[in-house]
């Protein structure tokens, strides 16, 4: 299916996957908004849940194998051509996950990957609602008591747009 100009609004899952009190954020290798700072993740294939295509393509793209804690609250991403015609639509359901192993490692749908702190994420080019989710993501492993949490994670969790 064309993702541009799309007849649907496509699906897509991500995993905001914390180690240490930090979180895995990569940089778009791809249009659109290649080299903008967001969570690996991508489109969700039939069949799958949110959950398996959140990890299937964590795994795809930058190697690391990770566990879902929660589900976060969905994003939708609508861009608009000049003209006013959707050119792009996704709904994205991101979850927190829990890092069990693999380093991250850059391919061509990640330019560059780092472990942050939610401040450390504020000084990066993101995408929208990051900051948001990546709040969300740390105050649900610090619930499930899995990982520890940094910093100022939980006090963010109403988030800015990046």
């Amino acid at each position: 299916m064309r993702r541009r100009y799309p007849v649907r609004p496509f699906v897509a899952a991500s995993a905001a996957v914390v180690r240490d009190g930090r979180v895995l954020l990569a940089a778009r290798g791809q249009a659109p908004m290649r080299g903008i700072y967001t969570l690996p993740g991508g489109q969700v294939e039939p069949g799958e849940t949110l959950a398996e295509a959140a990890l299937r393509e964590l795994h795809e793209e930058v190697g690391v194998v990770a566990e879902v804690v929660a589900g976060l609250t969905p994003l939708e991403v609508i861009e608009r051509d000049a003209q006013g015609a959707v050119l792009h639509h996704f709904v994205i359901h991101p979850h927190a996950a829990r890092w069990l192993s693999g380093e991250p490692t850059t391919g061509p749908e990640a330019l560059d990957l780092r472990w942050v702190t939610p401040d450390e994420a504020r000084a990066l080019p993101t995408t929208r609602g990051l900051h948001a989710v990546i709040a969300q993501a740390l105050a649900a492993m610090d619930r499930s008591g899995v990982g520890d949490v940094v910093g100022d994670a939980a006090g963010d969790a109403t988030g800015g747009e990046a």
